[in-house]
This record gives structure tokens, sequence and C-alpha cells, in this order.
């Protein structure tokens, strides 16, 4: 559709190349399907956008673009796009996006436009600005809302979650990891079930845990040395999960391991029965698989339900009777839900993982797996929010086969995520702010992102 345009750093052929940086797009509107393009793939090539973990109407890609001005849009479901809430002018291609990569690595100081004022380092949406305590909610309020959210769970079911039109994404065991992921990153989403052909039956779920502990062993392993190609290509998915020592694995009466069954959910089985599953499990996801045989052979994969997915089952009930579920009133710190900074929210007990953009990607990988998290805040000295780094972000290593060419313990957050302004960060629904001598602070928590 569009006209070439100056050569990129979008891809890397093995040749000398100028300062390439990272930079990450984000797409928060939704839709099934959804592409970049600009002029730094001279507006030929489309790269497809992942949803975000946890937050499925937020797609996200990360480029590495030479420094200098680029023109960008979006292709959603099959119509052109751009997002008003960054910068865009009028171009040869209609209206586009802009952005400025700066020549330095080191220099952090956003480049903001004059039309967007900014509010602090993240753009949110319905910001509420507070500067007395807020209130708790009330016990009986929180009775209310628990016993009206858990009626409402038990008598609805998993079929309820399954949208009108949608794919699903299944990955043989026996293809080989390397296949599997490019799969993932092409495909746009962070995990898939697995089926065994020999056996007929969905025998497991491959995700971007999968990928971050393959990355840290493989590199531990080899004292610190990339993965090669080769080691990815001779490994099939079979083979990884049965020899890897993986935090799911249970204990039994003999202190042996042993890799626990698929945990999955028919299409008639309760909400309330699903979010016990995945909570039970600690799972992100668990598939809504049905068999219309008794035996349970030629199973059919109908959805993957998530907890995000349940959450936004609830809101569009109760969507135009909020006031039958008070807690959907209060502000988020008021809830007893989630981790929290000191002195913010109510604590569960746990401290908020956190990392500054110095940190290597390696100490993010582990900091996922240890603290069993699925996002980490990277914050700057003060705490101040300044980005996200996800699990399902790790998938975009897969692009250009970025896995053979870093080193964990080399490459800072930093190198990883371009620091560039408040037009590139998280979107929620509602995020608390807290003013703080001048200083505008993002209150957050480790807690599901729904939209």
């Amino acid at each position: 559709m569009f006209a070439s345009g100056p050569e990129t750093g979008h891809e890397n052929r093995g040749v000398s190349r100028p300062l390439l940086v990272p930079m990450r797009f984000i797409w928060p509107y939704g839709g099934s399907r959804v592409f970049l393009t600009g002029s730094f793939t001279r507006w030929s090539e489309h790269i497809p956008m992942s949803p975000m973990e946890g937050c499925p109407t937020v797609f996200q890609v990360i480029c590495s673009l030479s420094p200098g001005y680029h023109q960008f849009k979006f292709f959603v479901d099959g119509e052109w796009r751009h997002d008003d809430r960054q910068p865009f002018v009028n171009g040869n291609y209609g209206v586009v996006n802009t952005v400025f990569i700066a020549r330095e690595l080191d220099v952090v100081s956003p480049s903001v436009s004059p039309e967007a004022p900014s509010r602090s380092h993240m753009d949110v949406d319905d910001v509420f600005i507070c500067s007395e305590p807020v209130p708790t909610i009330s016990d009986a309020d929180l009775e209310v809302s628990r016993q009206r959210a858990a009626t409402f769970l038990s008598r609805h079911t998993a079929y309820e979650l399954l949208p009108d039109s949608s794919k699903v994404i299944a990955l043989d065991v026996n293809i080989a990891v390397k296949q599997a992921f490019h799969i993932l990153h092409e495909q746009g989403i962070p995990m898939a079930p697995l089926w065994d052909s020999f056996k007929g039956q969905f025998v497991g779920v491959l995700s971007a845990l999968d990928f971050i502990l393959i990355l840290r062993e493989g590199q531990l392993g080899n004292h610190g040395s990339n993965l090669t190609e080769e080691e990815l290509e001779t490994h099939t998915i079979s083979a990884w999960k049965e020899g890897k020592v993986h935090p799911s694995r249970q204990i039994d009466g003999n202190a042996r391991s042993y890799p626990r069954c698929l945990v999955h959910a028919g299409p008639y089985d309760s909400l309330k029965d699903v979010v016990l599953k995945i909570l039970r499990s600690k799972v992100a996801m668990v598939p809504i698989i049905h068999s219309a045989s008794q035996d349970g052979s030629f199973p059919q994969l109908l959805n993957l339900a998530t907890l995000s997915e349940v959450l936004k089952c609830i809101l569009r009930h109760f969507k135009h009777s909020s006031s039958s579920l008070p807690i959907l009133q209060q502000p988020i710190c008021s809830i007893p839900l989630g981790t929290w900074v000191p002195k913010i929210g109510e604590s569960n007990g746990q401290s908020l993982a956190m990392l500054q953009p110095n940190a290597s990607l390696g100490a993010a990988l582990s900091l996922l797996v240890q603290a069993d998290v699925s996002s980490i805040p990277i914050v700057d000295e003060n705490d101040s929010l300044l980005d996200v780094y996800s699990r399902s972000d790790i998938t975009a290593l897969a692009k250009d086969k970025a896995y053979a060419q870093i080193r964990l313990d080399e490459m800072s957050i930093h190198q990883k995520f371009v620091i560039l302004g408040p037009r590139r960060h998280c979107n929620c629904v509602k995020m608390q702010i807290l003013s703080m001598d001048k200083d505008v602070r993002c209150v957050y928590g480790q807690i599901p992102c729904t939209k």
C-alpha cells in the first residue's frame, strides 16, 4: 500500500549497521489482529503486535530503530489507524504517528510534543488526583460485593467467556522449541496449549515462562554464552518439558517430583470453578476443552480462560448496575488486594518486586521467576514508575533471532526499553495518583490489569 521509504534498522542481516535503539510501540485500543508499519519498515513490512499478558486489549511490539525521526501507523483488523493520544502529523500516507529516537542511550529525558502536556511518567486513563487520605471500603459493602460476585460466578459458566468470533492456536509437542516461540511471536500470543497427536490429548501449555527458563538455564549452563540456534532446533517441546526442572512440578510422598496434569475446564463448568482452578494451580490461564465423548476422546479446544476475561465478564454484567456491587465504586488502593508499596495501599504481606532501568535483563527474568509475578514495575531512584517489564515481553526476542545475539547479564532493561516520555507507557482503566511535593508519582500494585 505504501511506497518505499528510507533504509531502517528493523532487520539485522549480520552486517555492520549504525546504532540501533530498542523502541516499544503500544496499541491500547483492542482488536483481533494488530500490525505496525512505518518509515522504519519502508512502509512495506507489517510487524505483528502481541497482546500484553493480563491485558489482552493492549498490543505491543519492540523494534530496533536508528536514531532520528520516524513515522508509523497501525493496521487493526484490516483498517489503517493512528493513535490520536500520541504525536501525529498529516503526511504522504494520511495521518501518521511520529516518534523521535534520541542518539545517546544514556539520555532518558523525554521528547514531548507541545500538544501533549506531561502529567507524569505514566499515560493513564481517568486520572484521579487525591490530596487527602482515601476512605477504605466498609466491611458491609465488602461483604455485599463478595456475596454478589460469588453468586454470579456460581450461576454463570465458562461458555459465557467464549467470544462471538476468534481463533485458538495449539502447538504439537513434537515441533522444535525454536519454531514454537517464533509461532508465539508471529501470532501475537503469550502462550498456547500443547497437543500430543499420539495420545490424542491436550497435555500441557507452552508459555513465556518456558522461554524465560530456557534462556536462563541455557546461558547459565553454557557459562554465560549465547544459546545457539542448533540447540533450540534440536530440542522439541516434549523433550524440554520432560527434562526441565520447573517450578510447577509437585512433590509426592516419597519426595519424588512429577509434572502436574494439564489444568483445564469444560464449557459448562461454573466461572467459580474456573477461577479456583487458576488460583489454586497458580497458572495464568486454563484451556476450555469440550469433548462429546464420555471418555474424553476427540477433544475440541474452544477458548483460553484467564482471570482478566472473568473480570470483564463480571463488569459486563454489572455495567449498568454498579451500585449493586459497591466494590466497583471504590479506588483501587482501598481494596485489600494486590501487592503495594508500603504506606500506600493495604499490603498482602508480600514485598513489591521492582527494578531500576540499569538492572540487567537477566536480573529481570530471574525476579519474574523467583517472585512468581507476571510483570515487574521499572522505577527510578524515587520509585516513580517508568515502565513495566512483563513475562510476555520475552517472546519479542524471537524477532530477528535476538535470543542468539544477546547476553542476559550484559543487556540492561534501559537498553531494552528506551524511555521516550509519557506517550508510550501503560494504559490502565483507572490509576490512583498521589501528589507529593510537586512530584506526581504513580501508586501501583501487582494486580491484574484489565480493560
